[in-house]
C-alpha cells in the first residue's frame, strides 16, 4: 500500500504533463498479453520473478491491435476485407463502433497488459525524484511498479489525459525494475477516441499505450509547461509585451525557497519563489514587473502565407541552495492571434492584427494511431505545396512532433474535441465524466499551449456543450492561460455562455457542382466561416488501389471497394456516381471511372476555394473535409492514404496559389486574388473564351494593380456569350507580371446552362440537383497529339523529373495527367509536381517538373494520359548537368 499523501499527489499529477531534459524514453522491449490469458495479478506481473517469455514483443507507443499487426498476428488490416476478419469486428459496416458495446466474444473485451523491465537511474541528491510519464492511455489503466499499485482504473481514465507518477520510492537502483500497465478499451459510455463516419473503427477501439512512456529525473521542485503570451502595443508591431508563465510543484514534504530564472527571446527575468510542502504554484512574469520583457522591434512569428514563421526560445529553471532542480525549454513565436465578428456575424481571425482568410482541411491520424516522423514531414510538405494555411484537428490530438512541424512550417492549427459519441452525449454523462473531460482538457492545454501555430480551440464540434460543461471548460482554459481564441463549437449554434460562434457547419459533404459554392449562400456557399465542408468522394489512382484492393480494376466495383467508403450516410457513392453519369459520362471501366472522378474533384475543389477567396472578407474561412484519411479511402481527401495526389489536390493548389486569376460561375467575372501581404502592380490579366470546336468566341485583357490581401474584379465576360448555340465554353485565363512572366494560369470548362439546385431538398450531406448541367460532349473531344519527353536530373533540392509537352494537333488536349511510377506501374509517393491535370491548347508547349522523394534513386517511369490523349509511358533520360 502507498501512503495517502502519495495518492493525493498522483491525483494532482493526472493533468500536469512533465517533460525535462533528463528524460529516458521507454520505447523498446515491451511485452503485451491479454489479461484473459495472463491471469496473474498486477503485483505478480510487475516483478522480475514473473515470466513473460511467451508474450508478444512490442514497442510503445502502440495500441494493442497496432502491436499485433506489427508482429504479424494479423495481415494488413487496411487491405481488402482483412479488417472485417479480425476477431471482434462484428459491428455492422458503416456504423460508429464507438457508440456500440464491445462484443462479449471480442478478444478486446478483455483488458491487456503492457510490461517492461528497466534500469532506474541513480539520483544524485536526497530530494531528487523519478517520474513515470504516460503521454496517452486509452482508456482505463492500472499502473504497477515492482509489485506496487501506483494507480488504479478509477484514477487512470481518459484517452486524452497525460500522467506523471512519482515512483521514486518504488524503484531499486542497480537492479532490474518492472512496469506493468493493465489497459482496458473504452466502452460506448466513455470519452474515448472516435472515428465518426470517416472510416471504420478498429476492433480494439484503439486501446492501449498510444502515447509515449518515459522516465524523468528532477529535483524536489519541478518546472512544467512554460508559456509566453504576446501582446503588441499597436499595429506597427514595434513593441511586444511578453508575459511568461510556468507551473511549479514542490514534490518534497518540506517548504523550499529558491530562485526562478529564465530567458524569453533573449530577455532575462528572475525572482525568488517559496513553495510549501507539496504546493503547486503558477509563476507569472509580467512586462509591468519585468521591463526586460517589453521587447522593442521584435521579430514576429507569421503563418507562412503572411511571412516568416520565426521562432524564439523560452527557458525557465528553478534553483535552490545553489542547485538547479529542474529546467524546461520550449519554442514559441512572438505573435498574437485574435478573433472578432464581422458586420455579417462571421468569425474573422487576425494574426498580429492582420486579417487572414482561413483556407484549410481536416486532419486524421492513422486509424491504429501509428506515427511516423518522415510521413508527418511529407504531409506538411503537401499542405504547404497546396498553399493551405490551416489544419483542423477534430479530436485526434496529434504528437508533439506534429505541433513542432506546424510551428516551424507556419501552418495554423484549429483544434478541439470530436463529435458524434459520448463526448457530445452530455445527457448520458455519468458523474465521473465531467472530471475526466476537464482533466483531459487541462492535460492538452498544458501540453500544447506554448505552440505558435495554434489558432483556436473548439470546446465542441457538431454541437456546443451545455452551459455547465462549457463553463467548466472555460474555467480550465482560464486557469491554464490559454492564449488564443476559443469557440463553443464548429457550428453556428449560439450558447447562453459565450453567445454567437460566428462559424457555420452547413455542409455539404457530398458532390455538388462547382457553381454551388457561389450560389448556396444560405448553406455551404462562400459566406462566413465554414468549419467543415467538401464536394465529397476522392477516388485513388490505380497505383494506390493496388495497395488496398485485391481487385483494383474491377468493373463494376466489387463489394470490397465499398468497405473503403465512409460510414453513416456515406456508405455508398451514389450521389457522386449519379452526378458523374448525368454530367459527364457513364464509365465503362475502372480507368474511365478514375479519370472522370479526378476531373470532377479538380473542378469542385477549385471552385470551393476560389469562391471563398473571391468573397473575402464576407467569407472568412473554409475547411475542406478532409485533408487526409486514417486508412485507404474513396472519400474525403486531398491526397490519399499513401500520399498520392489526385485531381482534388491540384484543383486546391491552383485555387490557393499566392497570386491568382479565376472565373466566377455566378456573374462571369474574372477576378484577381492576392493572398500575399504585398501589393503587385502592373499585372496583365487576359481571357480567351473558346467553343467546343476550339473556335474563339471572346478575348480581352486589362492591366491590374493588385493590393495586398485582396480580391478584385478585373473584368466580366459578357453574359450574352452564354446564350447562343454553344454547349460548352473553354475559358483560358492568364495573369502576367510587369516583365511578362505568367504568374497564374487557369482553365475552365463551363456548360452553357449551369446545374439547377433543389434547395428545398437540402440536407446536411448536400443539395441535390433539380437539373444537372451537361458536359457530356467532353467525352467526344477530337484526339489531340501530344509530344512528350522526360528527363531526370539532380538539383540542390534532390532528384527532379522534367516532362516537356507539346500539343502538335489542332485540338485541345484536355485534362492531361502525368504520374511517376515504378517501371511495373507501382506507386512512388509523395511526388511534388509543379502542376498537373492541365490543358494544352493547339500548338502550345509547357514543362512540368516533379520532385522525387528522398532516397528514390532508381529510374522511374512517367505515365501520361488525358481525356483525349492516348496513354504513353516515358523512361526519363538522365541530364548530365546539375542545377
Amino acid at each position: 500500500m502507498k501512503p495517502k499523501s502519495l495518492v493525493l499527489f498522483i491525483a494532482f499529477l493526472l493533468s500536469t504533463p512533465l517533460i525535462a531534459e533528463r528524460t529516458t524514453q521507454l520505447r523498446d522491449d515491451w511485452q503485451l498479453q491479454s489479461a484473459c490469458k495472463a491471469t496473474a495479478a498486477g503485483d505478480a506481473i510487475s516483478t522480475t520473478q514473473f515470466s513473460a517469455e511467451s508474450w508478444l514483443k512490442t514497442t510503445v507507443p502502440n495500441t494493442v491491435l497496432a502491436a499485433q499487426v506489427k508482429a504479424g498476428v494479423f495481415p494488413d488490416p487496411y487491405f481488402g476485407d482483412n479488417l472485417r476478419k479480425i476477431p471482434g469486428t462484428s459491428y455492422p459496416v458503416g456504423h460508429n463502433f464507438s457508440n456500440l458495446p464491445m462484443p462479449t466474444d471480442s478478444p478486446y473485451a478483455c483488458s491487456w497488459w503492457y510490461r517492461k523491465e528497466f534500469n532506474a537511474p541513480a539520483l544524485s541528491a536526497k530530494d531528487d525524484r523519478l517520474w513515470l510519464h504516460f503521454g496517452g492511455i486509452n482508456y482505463r489503466g492500472e499502473v504497477w511498479v515492482n509489485g506496487h499499485k501506483i494507480a488504479d482504473s478509477a484514477l487512470v481514465a481518459g484517452a486524452y489525459r497525460t500522467y506523471d507518477f512519482d515512483i521514486t520510492e518504488f524503484v531499486v537502483r542497480d537492479k532490474a525494475n518492472v512496469i506493468a500497465v493493465k489497459t482496458s478499451a473504452p466502452t460506448e459510455k466513455d470519452l474515448g477516441i472516435n472515428w465518426v463516419d470517416w472510416n471504420p473503427c478498429p476492433p480494439d477501439k484503439d486501446m492501449g499505450l498510444w502515447g509515449p512512456v518515459s522516465l524523468v529525473e528532477t529535483g524536489s521542485v519541478t518546472v512544467r509547461s512554460p508559456l509566453v503570451v504576446t501582446h503588441f502595443s499597436d499595429g506597427s508591431l514595434s513593441r511586444a509585451d511578453l508575459t511568461v508563465y510556468a507551473e511549479l510543484h514542490n514534490a518534497s514534504s518540506h517548504p523550499v525557497k529558491g530562485i526562478l530564472t529564465g530567458t524569453a527571446a533573449g530577455a532575462r527575468f528572475e525572482k525568488p519563489v517559496e513553495l510549501a510542502a507539496n504546493e503547486d504554484q503558477t509563476a507569472v512574469f509580467s512586462p509591468e514587473q519585468f521591463p526586460a520583457l517589453r521587447l522593442q522591434n521584435p521579430k514576429p512569428w507569421w503563418p507562412r502565407q503572411m511571412g516568416e514563421p520565426h521562432l524564439e526560445q523560452v527557458t525557465v529553471s528553478f534553483t535552490t541552495e545553489g542547485r538547479t532542480t529542474d529546467e524546461q525549454s520550449a519554442s514559441f513565436g512572438i505573435r498574437e492571434i485574435t478573433s472578432e465578428l464581422t458586420s455579417n456575424g462571421s468569425r474573422l481571425f487576425r494574426v498580429n492584427d492582420k486579417p487572414i482568410l482561413i483556407r484549410g482541411a481536416g486532419w486524421s491520424q492513422d486509424m491504429l494511431l501509428r506515427s511516423d516522423d518522415r510521413r508527418l514531414r511529407d504531409q506538411f510538405d503537401l499542405v504547404h505545396d497546396m498553399n493551405l494555411n490551416t489544419i483542423r484537428l477534430e479530436g485526434k490530438l496529434e504528437t508533439d512532433e506534429f505541433f513542432r512541424l506546424a510551428d516551424e512550417r507556419g501552418i495554423l492549427v484549429m483544434l478541439g474535441w470530436c463529435c458524434c459519441d459520448h463526448w457530445e452525449h452530455w445527457k448520458d454523462w455519468k458523474p465521473e465524466d465531467l472530471p475526466i473531460a476537464t482533466a483531459s482538457l487541462r492535460s492538452q492545454m498544458l501540453r500544447l499551449r506554448h505552440h505558435a501555430s495554434l489558432l483556436v480551440w473548439l470546446n465542441g464540434s457538431d454541437n456546443p456543450p451545455p452551459a455547465d460543461v462549457e463553463k467548466a471548460y472555460l474555467q480550465v482554459e482560464s486557469e491554464t492561460h490559454w492564449p488564443n481564441p476559443i469557440l463553443s463549437s464548429a457550428t453556428g449554434t449560439p450558447t447562453t455562455v459565450t453567445g454567437e460562434s460566428g462559424v457555420k457547419m452547413t455542409g455539404p459533404y457530398d458532390y455538388v457542382a462547382p457553381s454551388y459554392w457561389y450560389t448556396a449562400l444560405k448553406f455551404g456557399g462562400a459566406i462566413g466561416y465554414n468549419t467543415e465542408t467538401s464536394p465529397g468522394p476522392a477516388i485513388p489512382s490505380l497505383a494506390s488501389r493496388k495497395l488496398f484492393l485485391p481487385d483494383p480494376e474491377a468493373w463494376p466495383p466489387s463489394p470490397t471497394w465499398s468497405l473503403h467508403f465512409g460510414g453513416g450516410e456515406f456508405v455508398n457513392l451514389k450521389v457522386f456516381d449519379s452526378s458523374m453519369e448525368a454530367v459527364y459520362a457513364k464509365p465503362n471501366s475502372a480507368a474511365d471511372y478514375e479519370r472522370v472522378a479526378q476531373t470532377m474533384e479538380y473542378d469542385s475543389e477549385r471552385a470551393m476555394f476560389e469562391a471563398y477567396s473571391r468573397n473575402k472578407y464576407t467569407s472568412t474561412g473554409v475547411v475542406q473535409w478532409m485533408l487526409n484519411n486514417a486508412w485507404p479511402s474513396m472519400i474525403w481527401h486531398l491526397y490519399d492514404y499513401y500520399l498520392d495526389t489526385g485531381g482534388g489536390y491540384f484543383g486546391t493548389k491552383k485555387a490557393c496559389e499566392p497570386l491568382h486569376i479565376q472565373y466566377a460561375y455566378d456573374d462571369h467575372s474574372i477576378d484577381v486574388v492576392n493572398s500575399t501581404y504585398a501589393g503587385a502592380a502592373n499585372l496583365r490579366a487576359t481571357v480567351h473564351v473558346y467553343g467546343l470546336s476550339w473556335n474563339e468566341l471572346y478575348s480581352a485583357h486589362v492591366n491590374v494593380d493588385s493590393n495586398a490581401d485582396s480580391a478584385q474584379r478585373a473584368f466580366v465576360v459578357p453574359a450574352n456569350l452564354f446564350t447562343g448555340a454553344e454547349r460548352i465554353f473553354f475559358i483560358d485565363l492568364s495573369l502576367a507580371d510587369s516583365s511578362g512572366h505568367v504568374v497564374s494560369h487557369n482553365f475552365y470548362w463551363v456548360p452553357a446552362t449551369l446545374t439547377t439546385f433543389d434547395w428545398d431538398s437540402t440536407d446536411y450531406t448536400h443539395t441535390p440537383a433539380a437539373r444537372h448541367e451537361d458536359l457530356t460532349a467532353l467525352a467526344h473531344l477530337p484526339t489531340a497529339q501530344v509530344d512528350a519527353q522526360a528527363e531526370i536530373q539532380n538539383t540542390r533540392h534532390g532528384r527532379e523529373i522534367q516532362v516537356h509537352l507539346t500539343n502538335r494537333s489542332n485540338a485541345l488536349a484536355f485534362q492531361l495527367r502525368a504520374a511517376v511510377r515504378t517501371p511495373s506501374g507501382g506507386l512512388i509517393a509523395p511526388i511534388f509536381w509543379s502542376d498537373n491535370w492541365i490543358e494544352l491548347k493547339p500548338g502550345e508547349s509547357t514543362t512540368l517538373t516533379a520532385q522525387l522523394p528522398e532516397g528514390e534513386n532508381a529510374i522511374p517511369t512517367v505515365q501520361l494520359d488525358g481525356w483525349n490523349v492516348a496513354p504513353v509511358s516515358l523512361t526519363p533520360t538522365t541530364a548530365v548537368a546539375a542545377r
